[in-house]
């Protein structure tokens, strides 16, 4: 694949399906990556605090209410990348490790989305939980995990197993973020939920109104620590926010979780897939 000094639009295979590079017409700077036919990422090459997808949105209210200063941060999931250019941009100094396991994908985002202008930022091309495995102790103040195969979570990657491996590699006062997506009934996120409970002490929600009633298809952010959650700011940040979203904490949390069961390594649990209508 040839270098681009400007991304170049088209169809590319990766690893794992086949990727579309889509320019935005209303902002010459702005990148859409679809991954067989799913939006994937939206990045801004001029401005990487602009955050287009409502999803994204919130997990970057969530950063902005972490303690100033830079963070250590692993991100689980690459994809354009989004989220480590938002954290690199507005707090400078910070160290980031993205484990990613399409090495075509993080190929062509080098080359065609100016990868490589990130400061302090390493890949690893491996599996969400080979990646996870090989991380110290204690070495991340914040961890996103942003993983999906198309639009569908693997599920590996939501289970107790998994979660407990995420809140070793996190400090003591370290933030846990998860990106889920679910429809009707929101079985799997209640699931999800229950499981990530299991091992923080502290667990709040954060949704669009019309997702959290189940609605419509669309993504949760669960925000996960050991140490006191500031709900005050978040729930102001996401209610003043471009989303407008609801942060769900507390009683009303023990309640929408009620009854759901954590998952665990082997159990038959299926993520939701959304319907054709979401895409178009």
């Amino acid at each position: 694949m040839a270098k681009s000094t400007n991304p170049v639009p088209g169809r590319y295979l990766v690893v794992f399906g086949e990727v579309e590079l889509l320019r935005d017409l209303d902002n010459p700077a702005g990148w859409m990556l679809l991954m067989d036919g799913v939006p994937q990422s939206y990045v801004d090459l001029a401005d990487p605090t602009h955050l287009d997808f409502e999803y994204v949105q919130l997990m970057g209210i969530a950063v902005d209410c972490l303690p100033e200063g830079p963070l250590d941060v692993t991100h689980v999931g690459g994809g354009g990348f989004t989220l480590p250019r938002y954290v690199a941009a507005t707090r400078p100094g910070s160290r980031q490790i993205v484990i990613e396991p399409d090495h075509a994908l993080v190929q062509l985002v080098r080359d065609q989305l100016a990868l490589k202008t990130v400061p302090r930022l390493k890949v690893r091309t491996t599996g969400g939980r080979e990646g996870v495995a090989t991380l110290e102790d204690a070495s991340a103040d914040l961890v996103i995990l942003d993983a999906f195969s198309g639009a569908v979570m693997p599920i590996e990657l939501a289970t107790a197993e998994y979660m407990g491996d995420l809140a070793r590699v996190l400090r003591p006062h370290g933030t846990l973020l998860v990106n889920v997506a679910d429809g009707k009934g929101l079985r799997f996120a209640r699931r999800l939920l229950s499981t990530v409970k299991g091992v923080f002490r502290h667990v709040t929600l954060l949704a669009e109104p019309g997702v959290l009633r189940g609605r419509r298809f669309g993504n949760l952010i669960v925000v996960a620590s050991d140490r006191d959650l500031p709900l005050d700011r978040l729930v102001r940040s996401a209610a003043g926010g471009l989303t407008q979203a609801r942060c769900v904490a507390g009683e009303d949390l023990v309640k929408f979780v009620a009854g759901a069961k954590p998952i665990h390594d082997g159990d038959p649990v299926a993520a939701p897939v959304p319907p054709p209508a979401v895409f178009g």
